[in-house]
Order: structure tokens, then C-alpha cells, then sequence
């Protein structure tokens, strides 16, 4: 079970919490006929609960994936919610993960000029990090996360039952997001959570409270003194441009927090190789990813093409690809990389595995 019982946060728009709870037909029993349900249809498949609880009309299934995480999904929602009745006053459910997540919030956000939502996130990733925050995210063309919104959801229901369904790499996904908020506040818990790591591959129910709690704990004091991306949330940022980037150029093979652990590592290398920070500080903070690490390199051949997806970022300005790089254990800054070059030559040696340490 979980560490804690419930979360409030605070936002711009209301005061939502995160109840950590069963999932049981008391807790379905909320839902009334007013509510429509956006479910990842893995979910549908793996849970008859949803089936046998809710109406087959008031559903609406999806294949959540990156191809599916578009403007034309969120216009068929809201289609199926005009023909379906769905009125001002009622809601919306999102049952799934972060791509379920950003189509419900999104179309929650312009229908009707903003409705009620709620969550309840069934991947690690969603219930130790997107979960709160008020982002949603959707692609467009072939920009990841080109369009969006700052839209948090009235409550949100967070099941531990549904973490014994995740594979390996779902579990791996949701501590590379973790990994990376207990490195940018140099958490008191890395250690224990390096330590436990196996042990969360194996048994996430029963290893994985504390640490959904801690990377939420980080995560509400840094979104209520900045829910709109503005100033000191933006190291949330480490990992993701370079991240980002790699989940586009495996055609997104590679799941988000995967590529994730890999752009802290790049992002680290960029650190030492620009002299923010020294080789034992670079070896201490690969120390406490490197269980995560996967394989990986982008191939010579590719680069070019890494390099342009890294200038099409949301978060550039100018001509500037704006990162996140660790100054020192601890310290993690909101960097503009104006040497496109230099970059571009670090990012080989990193790729091509001749790193200069």
C-alpha cells in the first residue's frame, strides 16, 4: 500500500487531491451517468470491473499510444460526447496512463470552454508524476508535445492494484521520471532507492510506496510555486529535451522514461563536457541512473536528424537549444546552448561511446 493516504495541491484553478485507495466497486460507485469514461483499452481488457461497472455508452476506448496522442483523437472525443449528451455540468473520467491523461485533459479543457475531469492512472509514470501538475500535451504534425493546456483535474485515484499488471519496462519508465526528481533535489531516498531497485522490478506494490510519495512530495512543492512553467519548475525539464528526442528517433520504440534515463546521462555528459561539472561528479550522478540505463546510441547516420528534432523543442528560444544540466550534485540549471557545433561534436563522441572522461 501506499506510504500516505492523500495529497492535496494546490492550483491556479482549484484545490485537487490524490487519493490513494482500492479499486472496488464502492469506489466506481462516485461515478453516476453523467460521467464519461476515455479508457486505455489495455486497461478495458485487463480490468472486467470496468465493463461489468460502467455502460458500454458512456465509454469511449482508445489505443493509447504516441500515434494516438494527436488533435484528431481529441476531436473524435469530443464527438462522441456531443452525440452521447454530455452536458456542461458533467464529466469526464480518464482511466489509462500519461497519453490518457493528455487527450482527456485537453479535450476537457476546450469542451464546452473547460469541464470537470478526474484521473486515475494506471502506469507508475502517471501516478508518481503526471498525475499532478495541471500539464496536458498532445502532438501535432511531427512535433512531440506541440500543443497543450494547464488544466488540472477535479480529483484523482491512484490504485495500486494497477501496478502488478505493468511489465518490466513500464516499471522501468515510471523510475526513470523518478530517478530524475530525486536527483534534481539530491533526495535523502536515492540511495535506498538505487539499493531497492531489483526489488521494485519485482514487487512494485510492495517496494514503490515511499517512493511515489517522495517524487509527488518534490513535485507538489515546486508546481505550487510554479504551475505554469515558468521559472523555477523548468529543471523538470532535465533529461527531456535530449529524452524527448531519442523517443522520436526510435519512432518511439523507446518508452518516455527510458529515454528519459538516457537524457539525464546525455545531459550529465554535456555537463562534464562543457565544464559545469568535474568526472567524480559526473560518475556520482551516472552511479544513481545507470541501473536504468538501456543500450542505446543513436546511429551516425541519424545524428543529423537528432540534431534538428533537438532545435524543434518546445522550449527553445531564438536560436538556442534550451536544456537542463547539472552544475553539481544537487544543482540543476535552465541552460542556453547557443554553440551548435560544440554540441553537436559531443553529442557524437556520447552517441558513438568515445567518451572523453
Amino acid at each position: 500500500m501506499f506510504e500516505i493516504d492523500s495529497l492535496k495541491i494546490k492550483s491556479h484553478r482549484r484545490e485537487y487531491t490524490v487519493d490513494f485507495c482500492n479499486l472496488n466497486k464502492e469506489l466506481l460507485n462516485f461515478y453516476d451517468d453523467s460521467t464519461r469514461i476515455i479508457i486505455d483499452s489495455n486497461i478495458y481488457k485487463k480490468y472486467p470491473i470496468f465493463e461489468q461497472y460502467f455502460d458500454a455508452s458512456s465509454m469511449y476506448i482508445i489505443e493509447a499510444n504516441e500515434q494516438t496522442k494527436t488533435l484528431e483523437t481529441c476531436q473524435e472525443i469530443i464527438s462522441f460526447l456531443i452525440s452521447s449528451n454530455f452536458k456542461r455540468n458533467h464529466k469526464l473520467l480518464a482511466i489509462g496512463g500519461g497519453i490518457t491523461q493528455d487527450v482527456t485533459a485537453f479535450t476537457a479543457s476546450v469542451i464546452y470552454r473547460g469541464v470537470e475531469w478526474e484521473f486515475m492512472p494506471t502506469t507508475l509514470l502517471a501516478q508518481a508524476d503526471s498525475c499532478i501538475g495541471s500539464k496536458s500535451s498532445i502532438n501535432f504534425l511531427d512535433t512531440k508535445n506541440a500543443l497543450g493546456t494547464f488544466y488540472p483535474p477535479s480529483h484523482i485515484n491512484c490504485c495500486p492494484e494497477f501496478l502488478k499488471t505493468l511489465n518490466t519496462d513500464d516499471i522501468k519508465s515510471g523510475v526513470g521520471e523518478m530517478l530524475h526528481y530525486y536527483l534534481i533535489e539530491n533526495s535523502q531516498l536515492i540511495s535506498s532507492f538505487v539499493n531497492d531497485y531489483n526489488n521494485i522490478l519485482s514487487n512494485p506494490v510492495e517496494y514503490l510506496s515511499k517512493y511515489v510519495a517522495e517524487s509527488l512530495r518534490i513535485k507538489k512543492n515546486m508546481i505550487e510555486k510554479d504551475e505554469f512553467d515558468q521559472n523555477e519548475r523548468r529543471v523538470f525539464n532535465y533529461g527531456h529535451t535530449f529524452g524527448h528526442a531519442i523517443e522520436s528517433i526510435s519512432d518511439y520504440q523507446i518508452s518516455h522514461g527510458l529515454a528519459v534515463t538516457i537524457g539525464m546521462n546525455l545531459a550529465n555528459y554535456v555537463s562534464l563536457r562543457k565544464g559545469f561539472i568535474d568526472k567524480d561528479e559526473y560518475e556520482e550522478l551516472h552511479s544513481a541512473i545507470e541501473m536504468n540505463l538501456i543500450d542505446y546510441r543513436v546511429p551516425a547516420d541519424l545524428q543529423k536528424e537528432y540534431h534538428s528534432l533537438l532545435m524543434k523543442d518546445k522550449k527553445n528560444v531564438d536560436n538556442c537549444i534550451v536544456c537542463v544540466l547539472p552544475y553539481g550534485i544537487g544543482d540543476i540549471r535552465v541552460t542556453k546552448i547557443t554553440d551548435h557545433q560544440e554540441l553537436k561534436n559531443i553529442i557524437h563522441e556520447y552517441m558513438s561511446g568515445n567518451l572523453c572522461l
